[in-house]
């Protein structure tokens, strides 16, 4: 099995201005992670990609959670094509994406989709999951920021994807099974990817004490069994109007831009955009 590169891989584009041109420098690559499914972290990958996009960063968000994807439906739109399209090598990478809210540069974000029940993209070989990487990294080059859904836990191909990133964001929630999972990825992530540079969101936390405790818990444990401390990227407020945004499968920033929890997505976000180097987030 292979799949197309994007033409900026390969050769130029016989449609010009179809896409942004290339830029000098590559964008982030910012992987969101979870130890378990239910944690929100394709809520929180969501709604990243809306407020970097609404700090204008040109953002494409990709899902990257192979087989089981949900980008699509947690955004209440129907995409033509995926990535099992590419996959199968009906279409190139970058004709896979399609805008959402007006697309990257105009208040939007792109998105490249997935597709859920997918054999295929679940049982991609090594070498399909580096060419893939190699693929995304090459649309790096047309985006500020891209916002990689990963698919939960701590599976091979997840793996190497996370490897691809510039940064991963670990989504851990008070519950002991995430706490326990996520600490499993933090664990996995830096004896696999050493040099990917790993930070916490916690997510759903009923006050900002209960959430940092949550945090010291985790770092407290990376520092002494692994050896370092993963920064806190924040922490993220519980609130009930992030079950209605999902269930009107809307971003939440377009429903209620006041909602806490977009406040404290726009707070990270802007850490990520002022310093990707991570030194401004908190030990």
């Amino acid at each position: 099995m292979s799949f197309m590169l994007p033409k900026s891989m390969d050769r130029p584009s016989d449609t010009p201005g179809k896409r942004t041109p290339s830029r000098v420098q590559p964008g982030s690559i910012i992987a969101v992670a979870s130890g378990k499914g239910g944690v929100g972290k394709t809520f929180m990958s969501i709604t990243l990609a809306s407020a970097l996009a609404q700090a204008g960063q040109r953002t494409l968000l990709v899902d990257g959670d192979l087989g089981l994807a949900n980008v699509d439906v947690q955004l209440g739109i129907a995409p033509e094509t995926d990535l099992a399209a590419v996959v199968a090598g009906w279409i190139e990478l970058e004709d896979a994406v399609i805008n959402v809210d007006g697309g990257a540069g105009q208040g939007g974000f792109d998105v490249l989709p997935g597709r859920s029940g997918s054999g295929t993209l679940a049982e991609l070989s090594t070498d399909e999951v580096s060419r893939l990487t190699a693929g995304i990294s090459a649309l790096s080059l047309q985006y500020d920021k891209i916002v990689l859904d990963l698919g939960a836990g701590i599976e091979a191909n997840c793996m190497r994807l996370a490897r691809s990133a510039d940064r991963a964001l670990m989504v851990i929630t008070d519950d002991p099974a995430s706490m326990t999972d996520g600490y499993a990825f933090i664990k996995v992530l830096r004896g696999y990817a050493p040099d990917v540079e790993q930070s916490i969101i916690i997510n759903q936390a009923t006050t900002r004490a209960m959430g940092q405790q949550t945090y010291e818990a985790i770092a407290r444990a990376s520092k002494q069994f692994l050896g370092f401390r993963p920064a806190l990227a924040g922490i993220v407020m519980r609130d009930e109007k992030v079950r209605e945004a999902m269930r009107a499968q809307r971003t939440l920033i377009s429903t209620d831009p006041s909602a806490q929890p977009i406040q404290d997505a726009i707070a990270i976000a802007q850490t990520l955009i002022g310093n990707s180097g991570g030194q401004n987030l908190h030990c």
